[in-house]
Formats: structure tokens, C-alpha cells, sequence
């Protein structure tokens, strides 16, 4: 039940006509204390038409409010504060979650609708570096928190799978480098001849001319340019996928740059009957002066195309593959201006359904306060990072938990889960600081301390041993209100969530859902054998429900032991 949206009914019965329901629900408030109630209506609108104060207001139309839900709702000043009757309402609440179990939280909606997600988009014939899990895990967040939406969600990895860089890798291999070295180790291999190219251009200026003829030779197809191209792909497809198990993440296309080299010719095609291109310089742009953008370049001089020509025919292939009612880039600021261009280019060529398509960036991660970046073959590999935390992870563990049975299993889920709970924690917009150290923390707000809140309601739940929680009855206490107000409010931070892109919404509510808990925990007497027994133990497993959820939203899996 939406308490709020009773409240207001009897706010309006109360008022007679002097506000309406909506604009009654817009001025409702939460109380920042508990003695000032759970919801709270200020007065200070109706003082001018009513030609009363709000204090008075406020004191006229208190006792007028009534219903069993309202354990007592009183005059404070100018608010209107109401009770709500804490047994009745954690009772309803806590049936409602161990009814609809995972689905809590579910916003159900008459109509199928598909958001697509491009995100991740990691270069090939380089390596799975730092730099790329924002992007990853905010996009596989959005994804899931999309389908509680209703949403079908649709995730592709826009592969960085073509440009010229190929053309000097082909060149680095045919020079120096070794069949079996790349198969043995092929990112890294790779990467080592791609770094050498660029050492030894210095050297020998012409590679670079010899590049561009190799990249030249694959755009026509030739053979051996070609089965090159494609042993690179597949072999760092092989270890992206090795890293992406790794995350727990997957991806409904891989297609990337290259898929649409013969997908363009009908953007320019469609550009030019629609009077959209002109010159400037000897290449072909679209004008945006109207809106005060510079021209998005469409085709060059010699006739090549451009991100932005690929973009659009990119868009215009989900557009008519999907039929997406909402698409979204999961890609770095950097990009704004080119995401503002793709967007408008798209309008001016008369697709409406581009209003849906929205750039989402995000912040920095930080080492020492300075950006994690790509210098001389200097990478922050996430694989790596990954294995550490695993290792940390395990070390943690076997401290605290030695004969724990299943500790490499349960190490890869803190130390994975880690990473990505320190990543969404955050502000989408923010930077962050990265430390291993601090995020594998099981105190503060981390992802093992969510985890092992969860641990200690599955370990309670099987010290008591019940499961039939049909005879619960709903509790009144302070503590155990915290958390029936915090689970109350999931399926709203589950649609904020969505609407804002902002996965932190979920992770904080985690974080705020986990000490609710560990506070009742630590003043409450759980396992005592009262009338109330059961009831305690219903809070409980309503809690482990709504965390487990929370996590599995961030892409985070929940261990039973720890």
C-alpha cells in the first residue's frame, strides 16, 4: 500500500476542495526526525487562500485526519505530522515482501518496452584495462535495473574493432612478430608489437605509410589483411570474455565498429536527399550553427567516414532491429559534444524516437588522486586488479572464517563483488579513489559489509529454523521500524534508480538497509522464544529478500556464508 497517496486522500477530504490530490502529494514530506512522525503536509500554501496562518491551518485540520493506519496524527506548528500505526504497517509490508520474494520491487507496466545499453566497448588487440569498468558496470546495472522496470533491456558492446591502429598492428606482427608467441599470450603479445611500432616509427617514418596501405588493403577485403584482422578479434574476444566472466556480466551483441563499414553509404544517401550535407573545407558536414554546435563531420575529404557517420548508422540498425523506446550510451564526458551531435542530427533527419536517446557519462577513477591512464604501454589491467581482490578477499576470509568450506567461491564474490559495489556506490558523476584495501573492508559502507549482512540473516534464519512466517503479526519497536521504512521504500529507489541512471541510488539503499539491520541486530534480542519470535524472524528474511535483490540490481551475487 502507498501510504503517502492515503495520507493524502484524507488530507484532501480533510481540506475540502482547497487543494487537490496532486498537489497535496507534492507537498508531502518525510520527517528528517522520528518523533515528528512519517509523513508530514506543511500548511504555507493554503495561508493566502484560506486567509488563516498555517499554524492554524494546522491545528484545524489534524483531528479531522482518521484511519487505522493513522496511529495518531497531530498539529506540529505549521505541519500536519502523521503516525502511521507501526504493527499494522510493518505486518502488511513485511507479507507483501516474503509474498512477491525477488519480485519486490517489480514496477509492472501493461506495455513491452525495450531499452538498449551500449556500454563497455573495449578497443581490441589491447588490453581489458581499469579504464573500462565504469562504463561496464554502470551499463550492466542500468540493464537490470531496467528489466525491474519492465524494461527489456538490450546490452551491446560497440566492439572498438576498426580504424587505423589495425593497419600498424598487421605491420608490428608481418615485422616482428612470432605465430605461436600471440597464441600463447595474444593480448599481451599485441600489445607489446603495438608499442614497438610506435618505438620504431621513430626510427622509420615510412611504417607509417606502410600502415596506411595495410589498413587500405583490409577496408578492400584482402585476404590477408583480412584473416589477420579476424585472428586478432577472436583472440581478444576470447580473453574480454574471461574478464567479463569474471564481472559476471554479459552481453546480447558484440557487434562492433566493423559491422557497420557497409551500413553508412545509406546514412550519407539519406543525408543527401534530405538536403542535410554541405561542404565545408572539402568535406561533407551537417550545420548546426541553430543551435550553436560546430558541423558534425560526416565525411572527409578523401571520402572516409567518420564516428559520427557510424554512430548514426549504428543507431538507425538498433532502431530497426529492436525497436527501442529508450536507448542509452554508457560512455565517458569526453563524448558529450559527439553524443549532442549524433542526437541532433537524427532529429533534423526526422526521427522523433532520437528524443529517447540519451548520453550517460560518468566520473573518473582515481590512484593518488590522479587519473588511472594509458602511458607507454603502462596499464592498470582490471584482470589483474581482480585477482588481487580475490587474493585480499581470501585472505580476509581466512581470518575471520578459516573453516569456512567453500572459500575460493565465496572469495570471488566478495572480492569481485568489491570492485563493482566501490564503482556504483558512487555518484555516477563522481570521481573516486581506488583502493583495494578500503573497498574489501567488511565495516563501513563497502560490498563485503552488505554481504555479511546478509551472511548474519541467513545464519539467524538457520539457528531458528522456521519458514513458516504466516502467523506473523507485525512489530512496534523503534529498531525494527528502521528497517520496515527502508524496505518500504525500495520499490521507489528502484524507479528513481532507473529514471536517473544513477545505480549509487540502489547501493546506497543497501548500505542504509544493511545498518538498519545491523543496529536492530545489535539491540535486539532476536532469537528470544516469545509471542513475537516469529514476527522478528519474518523482519528478518524480508530483509535478506531486499538486499539479496539490491545486490543482484548492481550485478553483485550474495554469498549464504563468510
Amino acid at each position: 500500500m502507498n501510504y503517502e497517496l492515503l495520507y493524502s486522500e484524507h488530507l484532501e477530504k480533510a481540506l475540502n476542495g482547497a487543494l487537490n490530490k496532486i498537489e497535496i502529494n507534492a507537498l508531502i514530506e518525510k520527517p528528517h526526525y522520528a518523533d515528528q512522525g512519517d509523513l508530514a503536509f506543511p500548511c504555507f500554501q493554503l495561508a493566502k487562500s484560506l486567509r488563516k496562518s498555517p499554524v492554524n491551518i494546522a491545528q484545524e485540520i489534524a483531528p479531522l485526519i482518521q484511519h487505522e493506519l493513522f496511529a495518531k496524527v497531530e498539529a506540529n506548528g505549521p505541519y500536519v505530522n502523521c503516525f502511521l500505526n507501526k504493527k499494522i504497517v510493518s505486518k502488511q509490508i513485511i507479507e507483501t515482501v516474503l509474498n512477491k520474494g525477488k519480485d519486490y520491487g517489480n514496477q509492472v507496466s501493461d506495455e513491452e518496452k525495450t531499452i538498449v545499453i551500449d556500454c563497455s566497448s573495449p578497443n581490441i588487440a589491447k588490453p581489458f584495462s581499469m579504464g573500462h569498468i565504469r562504463s561496464t558496470m554502470i551499463g550492466n546495472a542500468i540493464g537490470n535495473i531496467a528489466q525491474k522496470n519492465g524494461y527489456n533491456a538490450i546490452k551491446i558492446n560497440h566492439l572498438g574493432d576498426w580504424g587505423t591502429q589495425f593497419g600498424k598492428l598487421i605491420v608490428a606482427y608481418k615485422r616482428w612478430g612470432v605465430e605461436d608467441k600471440v597464441k600463447l599470450n595474444p593480448i599481451k603479445e599485441l600489445l607489446t608489437l603495438y608499442i614497438k611500432f610506435h618505438e620504431e616509427v621513430e626510427k622509420e617514418p615510412q611504417l607509417e605509410e606502410e600502415a596506411r596501405s595495410w589498413f587500405k588493403k583490409l577496408e578492400e577485403k584482402n585476404e590477408e589483411a583480412q584473416e589477420l584482422w579476424e585472428w586478432f578479434r577472436e583472440e581478444s574476444l576470447k580473453e574480454f570474455k574471461m574478464v567479463y566472466d569474471l564481472l559476471g556480466v554479459s552481453f546480447d551483441s558484440f557487434n562492433g565498429e566493423a559491422f557497420y563499414n557497409d551500413k553508412m553509404d545509406r546514412i550519407i544517401t539519406l543525408l543527401e536527399e534530405k538536403k542535410l550535407l554541405v561542404e565545408s573545407e572539402g568535406a561533407e558536414v551537417v550545420d548546426l550553427s541553430e543551435i550553436e554546435l560546430p558541423p558534425c563531420l560526416i565525411r572527409k575529404s578523401d571520402g572516409a567516414t567518420l564516428y559520427a557517420t557510424r554512430d548514426l548508422a549504428a543507431a538507425l540498425y538498433r532502431k530497426e532491429t529492436y525497436d527501442f523506446d529508450k536507448a542509452v550510451y554508457v560512455v565517458g564526458g569526453e563524448q558529450a559534444l559527439h553524443f549532442t551531435q549524433v542526437f541532433t542530427v537524427l532529429n533534423k533527419m526526422g526521427y522523433e524516437w532520437s528524443k529517447n536517446m540519451e548520453h550517460v557519462p560518468f566520473g573518473l577513477i582515481l590512484q593518488n588522486g590522479k587519473k588511472m591512464s594509458t602511458r607507454k604501454g603502462k596499464i592498470v589491467l582490471l584482470e589483474k586488479v581482480i585477482e588481487e581482490a580475490i587474493t585480499l578477499a581470501n585472505q580476509n576470509i581466512t581470518d575471520k572464517n578459516p573453516n569456512l568450506k567453500n572459500k575460493d567461491e565465496v572469495a570471488k564474490m566478495v572480492g569481485v563483488g568489491a570492485i563493482i559495489f566501490q564503482d556504483l556506490k558512487n555518484d555516477r558523476m563522481n570521481n573516486f579513489e581506488f583502493s583495494l584495501e578500503q573497498m574489501l573492508k567488511f565495516e563501513g559502507e563497502t560490498g563485503p559489509y552488505v554481504q555479511y549482512s546478509i551472511v548474519r540473516t541467513n545464519s539467524i534464519l538457520e539457528k531458528a529454523n522456521v519458514t513458516d512466517f504466516q502467523n506473523q503479526e507485525g512489530l512496534h519497536d523503534e529498531y525494527s521500524w528502521e528497517i520496515i521504512k527502508n524496505i518500504q521504500a525500495f520499490p521507489d529507489k528502484v524507479k528513481r534508480s532507473f529514471e536517473q541512471n544513477e545505480p549509487s541510488v540502489i547501493a546506497k539503499y543497501t548500505i542504509d538497509l544493511a545498518q538498519a539491520f545491523n543496529k536492530y541486530y545489535g539491540n535486539t534480542h532476536i532469537l528470544t522464544e516469545d509471542d513475537q519470535l516469529v514476527s522478528r524472524l519474518a523482519l528478518i528474511k524480508a530483509v535478506s529478500i531486499v538486499l539479496v535483490e539490491g545486490l543482484r540490481l548492481l550485478g553483485i551475487r550474495a554469498p549464504k556464508e563468510m
